[in-house]
């Protein structure tokens, strides 16, 4: 590849990554490993890449977890991945450049024909939820009076104090 600025590169692909709601940072890290491995081949065009190595410098414990994020990364037009089914051989990759980086096929947020993605907002307290809290709570209330007067009268020996628990305790006294 032709001169690549280090800079203006990582600010076009962090602009774009800021923009894609697709990427979480398992798929950032692993760009930037991609990276730094393109930087030590003085930005080739096309190299190859060991799994392990890249793994480690992404941080990336999951065999599953790189091959996924690493064919996102592709299907998402960031890299060009040429996968490698020889383990003696590594895969092939292809960076774009900083240029080819800012026009990505982003999801569009208008109009899809697919589903459309909700974000999950946590339960917000109302008046109507504490009404029934409140109602759950006079429920229990209710169950465990209903169960001392049934546990009342069927004592087999009534009045018996087993543990003795009396009111009137006398604290000289050995237990």
């Amino acid at each position: 590849m032709k001169d690549v600025n280090y800079i203006k590169h990582l600010n076009a692909v962090f602009e774009q990554f800021s923009k894609d709601n697709r990427l979480n940072p398992t798929h950032i890290s692993l760009y930037i490993a991609l990276f730094q491995v393109w930087n030590s081949t003085r930005f080739a065009d096309e190299f190859f890449v060991i799994r392990n190595e890249v793994m480690k410098y992404s941080k990336i414990g999951s065999k599953s977890t790189y091959h996924r994020c690493i064919k996102e990364l592709n299907h998402w037009n960031y890299i060009v991945y040429f996968p490698s089914h020889n383990p003696y051989h590594g895969s092939k990759i292809k960076m774009l450049s900083s240029g080819q980086a800012i026009v990505h096929n982003r999801p569009k947020s208008a109009t899809s024909s697919g589903q459309a993605l909700v974000p999950i907002y946590k339960h917000i307290q109302t008046i109507e939820n504490n009404k029934n809290i409140n109602k759950q709570g006079h429920f229990k209330n209710s169950d465990l009076e209903d169960f001392k007067n049934n546990s009342k009268h069927h004592r087999a020996v009534p009045n018996q104090d087993n543990l003795k628990t009396t009111k009137n305790k006398n604290y000289n006294e050995p237990l």
